[in-house]
């Protein structure tokens, strides 16, 4: 069994190392002589293996294995941006074959040189991602991510939504995105106690310096604020030293805190020499001789954030500062009226019930849209008709009526069960345009449907299905589509 699947099963706070794999024998030695020391105060350490952090031609998560000098336990990521089914088919193989069993799948932030408009790049997305493993690995030890940084309604509430879908589909524990915001990740936890099974968490957390926070600006889904970072450049002001030195106490004071609060682990990223390690494990083993409720934390966490002459920091944005369980938006009169317009137009066209829709689908699955010419026509016809309508990519088989006829290739990573983590206030990572899954959340919840948004599990559109309609093949089945939220048996950890 895994160092990590034990460590969760055993309920032991458990300590991941973040390593990003560049070719460089110096980044390999030093992570190696971290994790030489197999413990941080006591708590046992892995590493995860980022995958395509900068670029589709970093080396790959199971290369970089291969590249260690010594045999390392080991948390491989998946990210799922430019890939397809086979492609995770493809690294499920080869870890299997190298005795690995265990993966972290993630969508994926935008891809380099990802621009709307231009050639589509296809997102194998969490969820199904989720789907797909753990059907060909019943018994793996599986992850997925969490983003519990946002401060708008829409966003938040359907991040939430979509963490459910991901633990129906398999995943037996949750990384959250890294964040600094203490209260959210108290609220996570929250959320986490109240799921039917609770799965455990890990916290990802850095040490952070003004640099460090220029950095993040460029990073999707992390949040740093204007308060967050006057404190941080006033820190370096004063003197290099003197900031690193704040930012390793933070760090530390922040383990303890996640620790309190029940997070199964960390998740640490930006410790990339062992003197760092050492460094931060000093400042932890002072601050556990002091500290050993969250009570006696929270002030020490506060203090950690504070300079002279300065205001109190504030975690969340100045435009919006939403916490789970607050209900304020609704959906605009457009946005109900377009639902109801295009309920109206399903029901009569697919319902497969009516006379029309009964005509409908017998004229569609007619002998000739079998052949190579009329599959063309029918495909063009169907293109031409939803396109203006829905934005429609003929994706072969479509899911309007599981997405509240939000076109999931509206979204320029085509997600169809939720939002990424890289949304901004309600704003997509590719900042042209609102998060589709943000007016999703106001259509369901104004509707009374928010059960589509975590008991659908749509799975991913198949390669070869693409660019045709989608017509027949709905009308192939005589009864609506049954989507299961229930997992495949599995081997999990108890939290």
């Amino acid at each position: 069994m895994s160092l990590l699947k034990t460590a969760l099963r055993e309920n032991t706070f458990v300590c991941v190392m973040e390593f990003v794999p560049k070719p460089s024998a110096e980044r390999f030695a030093a992570m190696e002589a971290i994790l030489a020391r197999a413990h941080l105060c006591g708590w046992p350490m892995t590493v995860a293996i980022g995958d395509r952090v900068g670029s589709p031609l970093d080396m790959s998560p199971l290369d970089a294995l291969a590249s260690f000098s010594n045999p390392v336990p080991a948390l491989p990521h998946f990210s799922g941006k430019d890939r397809e089914r086979h492609h995770l088919l493809a690294q499920l193989q080869r870890m299997d074959a190298a005795g690995l069993d265990q993966l972290l799948l993630l969508t994926g932030d935008r891809l380099p040189g990802h621009q709307p408009g231009q050639r589509p790049v296809r997102y194998l997305e969490s969820v199904a991602a989720l789907q797909i493993a753990r059907q060909a690995c019943p018994h793996w030890l599986l992850g997925a991510a969490l983003n519990p940084f946002k401060y708008c309604e829409e966003e938040g509430g359907a991040q939430y939504f979509k963490a459910e879908k991901k633990l129906a589909a398999g995943a037996d524990f949750l990384t959250l995105q890294l964040g600094f915001d203490a209260g959210k990740h108290q609220e996570a936890m929250h959320w986490m106690s109240r799921q039917a099974a609770p799965r455990p968490m890990l916290a990802c957390l850095m040490s952070l310096t003004h640099g460090r926070a220029t950095m993040l600006e460029h990073v999707a889904g992390v949040t740093v604020t204007p308060s967050m970072r006057d404190m941080l450049e006033a820190e370096a002001a004063k003197s290099k030293a003197f900031a690193l030195a704040r930012s390793v106490d933070r760090l530390a004071l922040q383990i303890i805190g996640v620790k309190l609060m029940g997070y199964a682990g960390v998740h640490l990223s930006g410790v990339h020499e062992l003197k760092q390690l050492l460094a931060l494990e000093a400042r932890i083993e002072h601050w556990q001789a002091q500290i050993h409720t969250l009570e006696q934390w929270a002030p020490a966490w506060q203090a950690s954030w504070q300079m002279p002459g300065l205001p109190a920091v504030s975690f969340h944005p100045p435009q919006a500062s939403w916490r789970q369980g607050e209900s304020r938006v609704d959906a605009s009169f457009k946005e109900k009226a377009r639902y109801h317009l295009m309920h109206g137009m399903h029901s009569l066209l697919f319902s497969r019930r009516n006379g029309l829709s009964k005509a409908f689908g017998w004229a569609v699955r007619q002998p000739m849209w079998a052949t190579r010419l009329g599959a063309q026509v029918l495909h063009k016809v169907e293109h031409a008709v939803k396109r203006p309508l829905v934005g429609c990519d003929t994706c072969g088989r479509c899911r309007l009526e599981d997405t509240l006829y939000i076109c999931p290739e509206t979204c320029p990573k085509g997600l169809a069960n939720g939002p990424c983590g890289g949304t901004a206030l309600n704003r997509c990572e590719f900042g042209d345009r609102e998060c589709i899954h943000s007016v999703k959340y106001r259509t369901a919840k104004a509707m009374r449907q928010t059960e589509l948004l975590t008991e659908r599990l749509i799975p991913c559109i198949e390669l070869e299905t693409r660019h045709r309609s989608s017509w027949p093949q709905w009308f192939q089945a005589q009864t609506p589509r049954q989507f299961s939220s229930q997992p495949a048996p599995r081997t999990q950890p108890e939290s």
